[in-house]
């Protein structure tokens, strides 16, 4: 259990990644609002834990949620943003809703909702905002020009929030996952390796997310870049 407890903000907290870090925020004994399009899908009650319904892609919604996150939750000094989604293949092949999905879900809600909580978190002495990125925001890759562009705009998003809070007590981070086994490939025609060596685990993020949360409040950990040792992209028949 952690020395000094939070509240902790978790978008996607429902599968994979998002899913991980809530629970391991929970055994550090933090309280954690997890977030999640279905609230179905979670089906274990935790007393730390709090479910609330959010649909990343209404954004005009966003602004009045994170005002009544901030009402009900005063004491909300983070947010870790895990939610997202992939879709990937030739400019081509995607519909113009298809681009405007992906960019919402994985970057226009995120400075939505970072631009309606940040005020609150300023006013802390100490509070953190996370996004968790992918390796697709260091290098643009074919069948990946609008998933990459998502990913490109959350880290030049990162960089220039993190110039602005400067004089504030808030840190802003980044963590750059390579391949995660996870939910995330279900729909997808490729997948990382099988072997422990060539995938992270949702759990691996999630430490890295604790690594940025318990470092010393007074350093600020810019971006943290995780991959699996041997990198294997098999792709489904």
């Amino acid at each position: 259990m952690s020395a000094v407890t939070r509240t902790l903000l978790v978008t996607g907290a429902s599968s994979g990644i998002g899913r991980a870090i809530a629970v391991d925020l929970l055994a550090q004994g933090h309280t954690v609002i997890g977030c999640s399009r279905d609230l179905t899908k979670f089906t274990t009650a935790h007393p730390n834990f709090h479910p609330i319904a959010m649909d990343l892609r209404q954004l005009n919604s966003l602004p009045e949620i994170a005002k009544q996150l901030v009402k009900t939750y005063p004491e909300l000094d983070g947010v870790i943003f895990a939610a997202g989604f992939g879709q990937f293949g030739s400019l081509e092949e995607f519909s113009y809703a298809q681009i405007e999905a992906l960019m919402t879900v994985n970057f226009t809600s995120v400075v939505f909702l970072t631009r309606a909580l940040l005020p609150s978190l300023k006013k802390k002495s100490h509070a953190d905002v996370i996004f968790i990125g992918s390796e697709a925001a260091l290098k643009g890759s074919r069948k990946g020009s609008i998933y990459c562009a998502s990913k490109f705009a959350l880290r030049g998003f990162s960089q220039a929030l993190r110039e602005e809070c400067a004089t504030s007590g808030v840190r802003v981070g980044l963590i750059n996952p390579g391949m995660v086994k996870s939910e995330f490939f279900n729909e997808l025609n490729f997948a990382p390796g099988e072997q422990r060596s060539q995938h992270l685990l949702p759990e691996d993020v999630a430490q890295a997310v604790s690594y940025l949360l318990n470092s010393h409040p007074q350093i600020v950990i810019d971006e943290i870049n995780l991959n699996p040792l041997h990198k294997v992209v098999m792709f489904k028949k």
